[in-house]
């Protein structure tokens, strides 16, 4: 054969398996709310608030009723979503260095140190769907590394386009920007140009909005509407600026899929909707707790899968899942193998989405050795409708739960049941100990039972009851501590060649901010 036609040949076989690869694979859309609480949509039963869109994405899509945020704040939640591994593993606690002030007054031990950067050991979801062939994007919040640029920034952990609120002319958690615009619609504005652009997919988009994160700063229109719909409640739960901020993401949601539908994409794919943990005390009833506590309140959020691949889509799964299972679940879906080495918490939640009713898995963990508002440091495992709280303060107790006869977990069960409290504290204290999860032992030498509760730098926080208001927990939230020492081992250097262009498409710079 003519040595010219067979390297012809070799070529175009090379870009039609290419091609049928990207056919194949689903483009993803995943939006990450930041303290969305699991009944602030209409989908999870809110009377108030009005989500038409989101709702038309679940009467047509998959519910989970039991999706769990990894951790109860922002950072580690999102750690845990790049990593699909526990908070002890990459060693990321909690958003607010709980150092900071070191040994504050009203906390009896001093917290584990928390690391302030996602480890660039670690291959991250964004890298290995790049390297498999994904055009990614960045659209948001990142809380896993300081800076705009640089190694532990998006654009040096797998995004090659990147969209932060200061590149479109947005300050440091600023809903409007100096001309009106306001910050969902302009990110949504930047995802859609990326779709445009890389309509031919396959694509990731990872688009972590600031909302529904307060101080609120709503559009006036939807504030107005909800200020008049309040005079008619008689739920002191129900908030008209929260009501006109989750609407407002709403309506960017819907934008989202009418911009998929009009490139003829949605057939081709998966539309995630979820938060990075729970609402304030609030927006979290009849949930016992809120942000920043491992109570269902805290850790339990909305999530809402939309895809034509959906086996009898507008159903409702009661399998508990978590943020770990996303990166497991993604790289099954694009049919891209996990990197080699790497620990996986998370399993493949894809069965589900093909009507399975189980997972090859039965325990889910949580482990959060830091203060944070009105919470105090402690850990968690699910097994099965069983969940077992640990708390560290004041030498140590549990708490035990049946999840299916009181999700509310209004009756500790830990006395009624010493057998089954013993067995769930060895399987929490054997998980603890493999992945070297950092306990806070060390009793604070400052430490004032009359001090007032804080919330770190950002102001004083609400008690641990009652149905308290946004300002005091969230004061400062977005603030980001200095590191510490790494709760786990290291990632043994497992990116190598994964990293810095190794299966990058030639085509595509390494990072475009916009």
């Amino acid at each position: 054969m003519n040595p010219l036609k067979s390297l012809i040949a070799i070529v175009l076989l090379a870009c039609l398996a290419s091609c049928a690869r990207a056919a194949d694979q689903p483009n993803i859309v995943l939006i990450l709310m930041d303290d969305m609480g699991w009944r602030d949509v209409g989908f999870m039963g809110n009377k108030f608030t009005e989500t038409p869109n989101l709702d038309r994405l679940a009467a047509g899509g998959l519910v989970f009723s039991q999706a769990y945020a990894s951790a109860p704040n922002c950072a580690p939640t999102r750690a845990c979503l790049m990593s699909g591994q526990y908070t002890p593993r990459h060693g990321i606690y909690t958003v607010v260095d709980p150092r900071q002030p070191p040994g504050s007054p009203w906390q009896k031990l001093l917290a584990a140190d928390s690391e302030s950067e996602l480890n660039t050991d670690i291959v991250t979801i964004a890298e290995s769907l790049r390297d498999g062939g994904y055009a990614t994007g960045f659209f948001g919040m990142w809380n896993l590394g300081r800076g705009r640029t640089g190694p532990v920034t998006p654009g040096g952990q797998g995004f090659e386009t990147v969209v932060f609120p200061e590149n479109i002319g947005f300050g440091k958690d600023q809903y409007f920007d100096d001309d009106g615009n306001y910050l969902s619609d302009r990110l949504t504005d930047s995802v859609l140009q990326f779709v445009e652009k890389h309509r031919s997919g396959p694509f990731f988009v990872y688009l972590p909005d600031h909302a529904v994160h307060a101080p609120y700063n709503p559009k006036p229109d939807l504030l107005k509407k909800y200020q008049q719909k309040l005079e008619q409640s008689g739920d002191r739960r129900d908030n008209a600026e929260a009501a006109a901020t989750v609407e407002a993401v709403d309506q960017n949601a819907g934008r989202i899929m009418e911009g998929l539908k009009s490139m003829n994409l949605l057939e081709n794919t998966i539309v995630i909707f979820t938060s990075d943990n729970g609402g304030t005390n609030q927006f979290t009833a009849p949930l016992k707790g809120a942000k920043g506590q491992l109570y269902e309140g805290g850790i339990r959020v909305p999530l809402v899968v939309s895809w034509p691949g959906l086996k009898n889509p507008g159903r409702v799964s009661d399998v508990p899942v978590s943020s770990v299972d996303w990166y497991p679940t993604l790289l099954e879906l694009a049919g891209i193998k996990a990197p080699v080495g790497q620990i996986q918490d998370g399993v493949s939640i894809a069965p589900i989405f093909q009507g399975e009713t189980t997972l090859q898995r039965d325990r889910l963990f949580w482990h959060f050795p830091c203060y944070v508002g009105r919470s105090a440091p402690s850990s968690a495992v699910r097994i099965g409708n069983f969940k077992l709280l640990e708390f560290f303060e004041d030498g140590g107790h549990v708490e035990l739960y049946d999840l299916q006869q009181d999700p509310n977990e209004q009756r500790d069960l830990a006395a009624a049941m010493p057998e089954k409290r013993d067995e769930m504290t060895r399987i929490l204290k054997t998980w603890q100990q493999e992945t070297k999860a950092a306990i806070p032992s060390r009793d604070n030498p400052d430490f004032d039972p009359q001090a007032q509760r804080t919330r770190g730098p950002g102001g004083p926080a609400g008690g641990a009851g009652g149905q308290g208001g946004q300002g005091g927990q969230k004061g400062g939230g977005m603030n980001k501590g200095g590191g510490g020492q790494k709760g786990g081992g290291g990632q043994g250097g497992q990116k190598g060649g994964q990293r810095g262009g190794a299966g990058q498409n030639p085509d595509r710079p390494a990072v475009e901010q916009t």
